[in-house]
């Protein structure tokens, strides 16, 4: 099978879980480091799946990768090779499916739960799952495309993530390691402490919460990418 190609647009938003998911599958991944100047392929047919991660960037800055990151999507979804987005990666590719991404009512950083929006689409992604503590860091949103169906939700974000067909576009994050979590905390800690929001914890708050919350929600993202691994052109 061809290689998963991972898309990181910041050094410290990496696959996280998702790399460690996938290499215990028995999985070749290749990373392309959109941050360290690694071009955009032309087209995605040389690889089994697209994975985008996040970044502090919003997908409507003019950066010059963007354009061609989201005819990537689009031409992926096209020849129905599947694309997962995780944060800004989810709003790449509600952007690239003809959706809006704007401004969330309020900046959401730190633990916070998620539910379930009733559909024979959840049901098939997330089984008996209902709800879950997620880990958030955005203050940007997206609308659902045409064609897509709402998978998820918050309290201080309605849309938390869509399905379509076999691609998956989450804004929470699902993907966190401890590793990754300590890293967020110490370079956001200016942001946090400028946040005027009800969504955003202390660096304390989010540390605090780690040790109880993460493996139940790396069971969740399991879940999740074993349904977007099914979809994988073999």
């Amino acid at each position: 099978m061809q290689p998963i190609a991972i898309f990181r647009h910041a050094p410290s938003e990496g696959p996280g879980h998702f790399a460690t998911f996938v290499e215990r599958q028995g999985l070749s991944w290749r990373l392309i480091a959109i941050d360290a100047g690694e071009p955009v392929p032309k087209g995605p047919s040389a690889y089994a799946g697209l994975v985008f991660m996040g970044g502090p960037m919003s997908v409507n800055d003019g950066l010059p990768w963007i354009p061609a990151v989201l005819e990537l999507i689009r031409q992926a979804v096209a020849q129905d090779i599947p694309v997962l987005g995780h944060c800004l990666g989810g709003q790449l590719m509600a952007k690239a499916l003809g959706a809006v991404v704007s401004r969330n009512p309020v900046k959401e950083i730190g633990w916070g739960t998620v539910r379930r929006v009733a559909s024979p689409a959840a049901d098939r992604w997330l089984g008996e799952i209902t709800e879950f503590q997620a880990f958030h860091w955005h203050g940007e949103t997206f609308s659902i495309p045409a064609g897509a169906t709402r998978l998820l939700e918050s309290a201080y974000c309605a849309n938390q993530g869509f399905v379509l067909g076999k691609h998956l576009a989450l804004q929470c994050h699902v993907e966190m390691t401890e590793a990754m979590i300590r890293e967020w905390c110490a370079i956001g800690a200016d942001e946090i402490a400028a946040a005027d929001s009800p969504a955003v914890q202390t660096p304390a708050q989010i540390l605090a919460a780690t040790p109880t919350l993460l493996a139940p929600l790396q069971t969740v993202a399991e879940r999740l990418y074993t349904r977007w691994l099914e979809g994988l052109r073999r």
